[in-house]
């Protein structure tokens, strides 16, 4: 397999991880068949059992890695009681995994209507229709929750579920993965230091 974009200067050279993270999503939005920005979330309940799922990455920046939600979900009543996640992007096709973990902030309204509102039409409807992570008695119900919904904004603008918003995971570390041959793989992990970064190379 090509390690083109890959080699060990690559890492060495790098010395913040949002660069980084940057060249590797870009290289997996051309490699990876569906969903490059596919990530598993790890949170954790107060009993201090974890979950994890997987979900859609829909925005990062030097503040963090963004993502959405229903607030009234499990991963979202877990997130808001711990205010701590955990990340891992793994991309097959390229032999690369990423990890991040770090303390969650709730993104501001307008990050969220906007967002929102780029949704298409029937995934608007969802987020009001959806009683996630909850028992549901029959898929008719579901459809039926969709048809209200459906009637009760047929006109005009579908608003923002109040429950419904995204979470900014804030990372104190990311760690960079490449495999190589005999499993002697290449670990770069960057950890928080003051307003930078601090490098370091990990052991396979």
């Amino acid at each position: 397999m090509s390690e083109v974009g890959l080699t060990t200067g690559d890492f060495t050279e790098e010395n913040e991880p949002f660069a980084l993270f940057a060249t590797w999503l870009k290289d997996a939005e051309a490699s990876e068949i569906n969903d490059p920005n596919a990530v598993a979330l790890a949170t954790v309940d107060a009993d201090g059992l974890p979950n994890v799922r997987m979900v859609l990455l829909k925005g990062y920046d030097s503040r963090g890695f963004v993502f959405y939600t229903n607030f009234e979900s499990q991963k979202g009543q877990e997130i808001l009681g711990q205010k701590k996640a955990a990340m891992c992007f793994h991309w097959k096709s390229l032999r690369r995994q990423i990890r991040l973990r770090g303390e969650v902030e709730v993104v501001s309204d307008a990050e969220a209507d906007e967002y929102y509102q780029s949704r298409p039409l029937g995934s608007r409807i969802g987020a009001w229709a959806s009683k996630q992570s909850r028992p549901l008695e029959g898929r008719f119900a579901l459809e039926k929750a969709v048809a209200e919904y459906t009637a009760k904004y047929a006109l005009g603008n579908v608003p923002r579920p109040p429950h419904w918003s995204g979470f900014r995971i804030i990372p104190k570390s990311i760690e960079f993965w490449h495999d190589r041959k005999f499993r002697l793989h290449d670990r770069i992990e960057f950890r928080r230091d003051g307003e930078g970064w601090a490098k370091v190379r990990m052991y396979p």
